[in-house]
C-alpha cells in the first residue's frame, strides 16, 4: 500500500489528536518500521489496520468511523493534490464513474506496482448509481467515507445502501440514490 495513505492517516490523527498524542500511540503499537512512513515507500495494510485500531482504542471512536473519516479526509487530500482528476467533473456520479477507468488508469502510469481496489459502476439513472467495490484490503469502511465526501464535494445528498459481494468479505455494492 502506498506510503501516502499511511502518511495522511498520521496527519489526520495530527490534527484530531496532536503530535505528542500520535506519537505516543504510534509509539505504543507494534509497528513493523516503529511508525515512520513516507510517502513514497510501501507498507502492507496490516499496519494501516493497526493504527486505526491504536487510535480507535485511544479516542474511543470506533475504526468503523475512524475509517470514514479517512475517507473524508482523503478526498481532500486528493481535491488538493490531484485537482485535474477533478476539473471535468459536475457531479458525485461522474467521478465515481470515473474512478476505474481515468483515475485508476493514471496512478497505474505513476505507481505500476500499486495493487488498487476495482470499482464497477451501473448507472440505474440520474439520481441512481450502484458501485461495486473489491479489493484485497479491508477497507469497506474507508470506501464508504470517500463515497460521502465525494457527495459532499459536488453539494449533493444521498442514500446510500450497500450490500455485501458473496465470497468476498471485501467486497460490497453501494446503492447510491440521490435525495
Amino acid at each position: 500500500m502506498k506510503g501516502t495513505i499511511f502518511v495522511e492517516l498520521i496527519s489526520m490523527a495530527e490534527d484530531a489528536f496532536g503530535e505528542d498524542v500520535v506519537d505516543q500511540v504510534l509509539d505504543q503499537t507494534d509497528l513493523e518500521n516503529d511508525g515512520a512512513f513516507t510517502a513514497v515507500g510501501n507498507y502492507p495494510c496490516s499496519e494501516l489496520v493497526k493504527i486505526v485500531m491504536a487510535f480507535s482504542d485511544h479516542s474511543g471512536i470506533s475504526p468503523t468511523d475512524l475509517q470514514r473519516k479517512f475517507g473524508h479526509w482523503m478526498m481532500s487530500h486528493f481535491v488538493d493534490n490531484y485537482a485535474e482528476f477533478f476539473a471535468k467533473k459536475t457531479d458525485s456520479f461522474s467521478l465515481l464513474e470515473a474512478v476505474d477507468g481515468e483515475i485508476h488508469v493514471e496512478v497505474k502510469k505513476l505507481y505500476p506496482e500499486a495493487e488498487l481496489p476495482v470499482f464497477s459502476t451501473h448507472r440505474i439513472s440520474d439520481q441512481h448509481l450502484e458501485m461495486t467495490y473489491s479489493s484485497p484490503r479491508p477497507l469497506v469502511e474507508f470506501c464508504h467515507g470517500m463515497i460521502e465526501a465525494c457527495l459532499d464535494r459536488y453539494d449533493q445528498v444521498a442514500k446510500i445502501g450497500r450490500s455485501a459481494v458473496e465470497g468476498n468479505s471485501n467486497a460490497v455494492t453501494f446503492d447510491i440514490q440521490l435525495t
